[in-house]
């Protein structure tokens, strides 16, 4: 049996209320994972080769349950945690007890964070009275001449203990995602490709159809409060994938993740997976495209392997609220995709090669499906660490892009038994010999992996880390 519950996204929450749209998620499951498999309420299992070191319970403006925990970002000795509310800054000095020092309030889901130099970028995708970090939810109802503001903002955070609002720019059915591609050359600048879309595919007065396109934002680096939208290219000509009973119709790109020193980038856009010619920073030309209406849903992000020759794509079918790790939803339906890039220049293809889900089965409440995750920077291996929500934390392996298999893997036990809660890792990723994951509702993880498999990605460093904008780690 297909869930049938609608797949959707986060970002008008903050507008409409965050119980209402879960419980459009509540489902009754004809056949459920047999309880003796499943750990109690909080229960951790794992297996042995990776262990919990830290956690650092949500607090403050942050800690009440819609206020959801989202995207990470790194630089130097600092990570930068988003949350539907705002952003937290912690000190990693010592990783086995990271140390809170800023918590800087300012509402817009979802808050996806990236950072580049002393800037760091804020989407928001829920629709906000003004630009401001005092403004207010606006309903999608409200008359048409009602104030309305989505789009990204941008914070200088030379000072991580005080970060300072700079500028922002109003987009197209606001920021859901946003992706940083660096000028190139004489081009000092920062690109933001800014991925959003009309859910509903009706007029709103700042979300328009048709919805095509993607927004670009060039940010001088050195005079960011010019920040400035500068195109909207159309990356659907034809209307792209017109939908069905089971996929959404594609009506915007929900992720976009960019691989500049390959001049390349993959689009998760809804109904359809694109692959992009970024030689051009601000302009950027697709190459080619590729749907699987049979099992996605909805193409919500990419990774691409360190040689750029593959693409794993994460299909987030429930819109990441719904229980989708039953026996009844299958292995191949929420889960990721490996493709093949085959081919050479404009003539390169998608290929797909196979599906990767974890090899567990969750309760009924339990929000779980493909999420954010990252490689491991492990030479002449592709392995990646990836968010399931409260499906947990896997880490698997897909060099035999035709044989993936799942290495390592940790989660808590169920919010709840009785009610849905939304929960789990948002995002989790490595960093400098460490897995961090932001958990929706508990807070910030450290974990630790010991497996011969990845000893010798722990002595790679980076200094900045964006899951969007991926770097060849044979140079770290």
């Amino acid at each position: 049996m297909r869930h049938s519950a609608p797949r959707g996204r986060f970002m008008r929450l903050a507008a409409i209320g965050a119980a209402a749209v879960l419980s459009s998620f509540l489902v009754s499951a004809p056949a459920q994972a047999d309880p003796a498999d499943i750990p109690g309420v909080d229960e951790i299992r794992s297996s042995p080769n990776i262990k919990l070191i830290n956690n650092d319970p949500k607090n403050g403006a942050f800690a009440p349950e819609n206020a959801f925990n989202t995207d990470l970002a790194f630089q130097g000795k600092y990570a930068y945690a988003g949350n539907y509310n705002g952003f937290t800054v912690y000190d990693l000095s010592n990783p086995r007890d990271p140390v809170q020092i800023t918590q800087l309030l300012c509402p817009g889901a979802q808050n996806d964070i990236s950072i580049y130099g002393n800037l760091l970028f804020l989407g928001t995708d829920s629709i906000r009275s003004d630009d401001s970090c005092n403004s207010t939810p606006v309903p999608s109802s409200a008359p048409p001449e009602t104030p309305r503001w989505e789009g990204i903002k941008v914070f200088d955070i030379s000072d991580p203990r005080n970060p300072k609002y700079v500028s922002a720019v109003k987009t197209d059915c606001g920021s859901h995602t946003l992706t940083l591609v660096p000028g190139k050359g004489w081009d000092r600048s920062v690109y933001a490709y800014v991925s959003s879309y009309n859910l509903d595919v009706v007029d709103l007065p700042n979300c328009k159809q048709p919805h095509d396109k993607i927004s670009i934002v060039r940010v001088p680096l050195k005079k960011p409060a010019e920040a400035k939208l500068i195109s909207a290219p159309v990356l659907f000509p034809d209307g792209g994938f017109p939908g069905d009973a089971d996929s959404r119709t594609t009506s915007g790109c929900h992720d976009i993740t960019a691989y500049p020193e390959k001049n390349i980038a993959a689009g998760a856009c809804m109904g359809d997976g694109v692959l992009l010619d970024i030689s051009k920073p601000y302009a950027p030309k697709v190459i080619t495209t590729v749907r699987d209406a049979e099992n996605f849903a909805f193409w919500h992000s990419a990774t691409f392997n360190n040689d750029a020759t593959k693409v794993v794509f994460t299909d987030e079918l429930g819109g990441g609220a719904g229980a989708e790790c039953l026996p009844t939803i299958g292995d191949t339906k929420g889960a990721d995709a490996i493709y093949d890039i085959t081919g050479k220049g404009s003539k390169r293809k998608l290929e797909f090669r196979s599906y990767f889900k974890i090899p567990r089965d969750n309760a009924p409440t339990e929000n779980c499906v493909a999420h954010n995750g990252s490689l491991i920077p492990v030479k002449g291996r592709d392995i990646m660490v990836q968010a399931w929500y409260q499906g947990g934390i896997s880490i698997w392996d897909f060099t035999n892009s035709r044989k993936p298999v799942e290495i390592a893997y940790w989660e808590r036990g169920p919010l709840s038994l009785e009610r849905s809660i939304l929960g789990g890792s948002w995002s989790a990723y490595w960093y400098n010999g460490f897995i961090y994951s932001n958990d929706i509702q508990k807070g910030f993880d450290v974990l630790e992996v010991s497996d011969r498999r990845i000893d010798r990605a722990e002595r790679k460093r980076t200094w900045q880390f964006n899951a969007q904008t991926q770097t060849d780690y044979r140079k770290w």
